[in-house]
This record gives C-alpha cells, sequence and structure tokens, in this order.
C-alpha cells in the first residue's frame, strides 16, 4: 500500500475564491451565509443560502481563456479550483499516470432552469442553446474539465448526493494506493438551483435563519455552492515532481447502513462505522485523533445521529470537532471536498475553526462543538465527515506531514 500525498488544494466557495481567501474568512469567523441574487426561486428572499459572490460572467473573466470548457457556472467554479490546485505544474503532471475522479449531485442545472421551457419548446428553442441540455449530465462537467486540463488517463464520476466528493477522494486515493495510478487530481463541484432549494424546502430541512450545527435549536440546513479539488500523488510521483507535501491522505472509509433514503439510522450506525474504518485502515485509534470536521448540517436527526456516533467510538475521549457548514452552507457534492481543504489547512496552520451560531447543547447527548479559534495547538490526525442520503456515508482521516 502506498502512502497517498495531497500536494496541491484549490477552493471556491461563499467565503471566497482561492485558498487564502477562504482561510481569511474562517479565521475572521465570517460566514458566507445570506440571500441568493443570482437564483431565480420564489424563495430566494425567503431561505437563506451560501452562494458564491461572483456572477457566471465574473467567473468566466476571473479564469480567463477557457479554450474549449463549457463556459457555465459548474465548469468555471470547478476550473477555478483545479488550476489553483495543479498550479503552475499542468504540463509536468500530464508526464505521469494521473487520473480525474470528478463529484457533482446535479451537473449543469442550474443554468439549465433559466432557459428550460425554451428548451422543450420547439417553436422558441434557438440552436445556440440545445449544448445547454447535454450539460445536465453530471459526467459532462467531468468530460470538460478533463479536456481543458488535459487529464486524459482514468476519469470517473461520482454522484452519490453530500458524500460524493469525499467518495471521489477516496476512490482516488485507493487507485493510488494499489499502483493503479500515479496520482490524481480529486474534489466535486455544486450549484445552487432552484431544484434543490425547492426539494430540500418539501422535506422541511432548510433553515429560515442562519443554521446552527449541533445546537439544542437547530431547524436545519443553509444550501450552499462551491467547488474544491485537491492533488494527490504517491510518493514515487512525489518525488519526481518535487511538489511538497501539505498532507497525507492515510484513511478512508465507505459505510452504507441501508437505514432509509434521506435519513440516517438514529443511533448513527453508518457514521460509526465510516469513523471507525477510515481510523482503523490509517492503524491509528481514536486517541489519535485531533480533531473531526464534523457533517454537522444542522438538521434534527443528522446532528442527533453524529453525535450518537461520536459518543459510541471515542467515549470521554472524545477530540474537538464543529462544523464548517455554517460558513459554507451544505454544498452537497462539493462539501467533502471543501472540508478536506479545510481539514489540510488545519493541519498546515495547527489551527482549528470553530462552529457558528452555537448557543446550548442538545439535550439528547451533551457534546459540546469548539466556539472559539484554536491557535498555535497540535493538530496531527483529521476526521473529514460526509454523510449522504441513501446512507451513504464516508469519512476520510488526513495526517500532517513530517
Amino acid at each position: 500500500m502506498r502512502t497517498v500525498y495531497v500536494t496541491g488544494v484549490g477552493i471556491v466557495s461563499a467565503i471566497g475564491i482561492g485558498v487564502t481567501a477562504n482561510r481569511s474568512a474562517l479565521l475572521a469567523k465570517a460566514s458566507g451565509i445570506s440571500y441568493s441574487r443570482h437564483v431565480n426561486s420564489l424563495l430566494k428572499d425567503v431561505l437563506p443560502a451560501a452562494e458564491v459572490a461572483a456572477t457566471t460572467k465574473e467567473l468566466q473573466a476571473l479564469f480567463g481563456g477557457n479554450g474549449r470548457l463549457f463556459p457555465n457556472r459548474l465548469n468555471l467554479m470547478a476550473a477555478i479550483a483545479i488550476r489553483e490546485a495543479i498550479g503552475a505544474s499542468e504540463a509536468q503532471i500530464q508526464q505521469h499516470n494521473i487520473g480525474f475522479i470528478n463529484a457533482s449531485s446535479v451537473g449543469g442545472m442550474g443554468d439549465v432552469e433559466d432557459i428550460y421551457e425554451r428548451l422543450v419548446d420547439p417553436a422558441d428553442l434557438e440552436e445556440s442553446l440545445i449544448p445547454f441540455g447535454e450539460t445536465l449530465d453530471c459526467g459532462h462537467g467531468t468530460m470538460e474539465l478533463a479536456r481543458h486540463f488535459k487529464l486524459t488517463g482514468l476519469l470517473g464520476t461520482i454522484s452519490t448526493a453530500c458524500s460524493s466528493s469525499a467518495n471521489a477522494l477516496m476512490y482516488g486515493a485507493r487507485l493510488i494506493s494499489n499502483g493503479l495510478l500515479d496520482g490524481a487530481v480529486c474534489g466535486g463541484v455544486d450549484t445552487l438551483t432552484r431544484f434543490t432549494l425547492n426539494g430540500f424546502n418539501s422535506l422541511r430541512n432548510i433553515d429560515a435563519h442562519h443554521c446552527r450545527p449541533f445546537d439544542a435549536n437547530r431547524n436545519g440546513l443553509n444550501l450552499g455552492e462551491g467547488a474544491a479539488y485537491l492533488l494527490l500523488e504517491s510518493a514515487e510521483m512525489q518525488k519526481a515532481t518535487g511538489h511538497t507535501p501539505l498532507a497525507t491522505l492515510n484513511g478512508y472509509c465507505n459505510y452504507n447502513e441501508a437505514f432509509h433514503p434521506t435519513a440516517p439510522s438514529p443511533e448513527g450506525a453508518g457514521a460509526y462505522e465510516a469513523m471507525k474504518g477510515a481510523i482503523d485502515l490509517a492503524g491509528l485509534t481514536p486517541k489519535d485523533i485531533s480533531y473531526i470536521n464534523a457533517h454537522g448540517t444542522a438538521t434534527l436527526n443528522n446532528d442527533l445521529a453524529e453525535a450518537f456516533a461520536m459518543q459510541r467510538l471515542f467515549g470521554e475521549d472524545l477530540p474537538a470537532f464543529s462544523s464548517t457548514k455554517c460558513y459554507t452552507g451544505h454544498t452537497l457534492a462539493a462539501a467533502g471536498a471543501i472540508e478536506a481543504v479545510y481539514a489540510v489547512l488545519n493541519l498546515q496552520h495547527q489551527e482549528l475553526y470553530p462552529v457558528l451560531n452555537f448557543d446550548k447543547p442538545m439535550p439528547e447527548i451533551s457534546l459540546l462543538p469548539i466556539t472559539e479559534i484554536q491557535r498555535n495547538i497540535t493538530v496531527k490526525n483529521i476526521l473529514s465527515n460526509s454523510f449522504g442520503f441513501g446512507g451513504n456515508n464516508a469519512s476520510l482521516l488526513f495526517s500532517s506531514y513530517a
């Protein structure tokens, strides 16, 4: 089993474009949750969301010449994050057996929604609109991005709801660890859409106020959008590229308890097994974990189930934990990769980012997330949790590079 190094990270979220902007917002405890300016929904002024501030045209200008890349919002956010993750080494990494594992849950739906009626009406259909219909396939973005960045090795598209990009990272790490790839660009992207906003609202899962992870008075999530990608390399590839390792991805596990299509098992069976499996694969024990970036959506059942799972696994030795979804919103398929980038920042800078809006613990289980920034501390091993619909539970374990 080969060591998997994280050698590059890139991110676009509601709290900033780029790693530096995101870290600055986290240290300032500045949330990106507000009201939408870009989504054409009747709920845009009713339900807060974490939207990337830039318009699609502004993202296109920021990205610059897009070559053959189809310039919809999804692809542009992803491309900006990928470009940051691989830096100036695009030509260099192409010399290796490198894969591209991408994740999305709604594909290009955000752009298609605004032109849907014209797409399905032959009398109003313009030829220039036809290519947008193809972007609904989540794999379309993967192909566009792979073509643009010349990532012509193994390609994969993963769509497992909220755990999608965590599973993309897991898949890439497994391929590298088992010698099938030298490296991989892994991550995910999702944009805000009327479909997801209305859909989660129909499930009574969206809070009309800023979300409050693990709080007794939590009342649902806030949706978000964004993209994040990590460059993973084997030791052999890292030696050849000369990239400085930022962290190692040495543990991961996906576990499906098959309890319900949209709800976790009440006792958190899937969350427990995913975390335990990641720790076991890394050859560590629960006492070795310094911090947990929890799934922490602030929905009634998810937070409680995850809390039960953490208590079962760690007992009296529960490490510091928090959720960063009160900054970025729940970015669905992008969430696992965004929070993986934050885990790398935790390890690089030996600092932890607190939960926001926390007032009092859940009455069923009194677990207290961190509520203040912690700096100049020892952070060695981090669990990053992403638990999706259908019981698709994923946990990643990142460790400091020494």
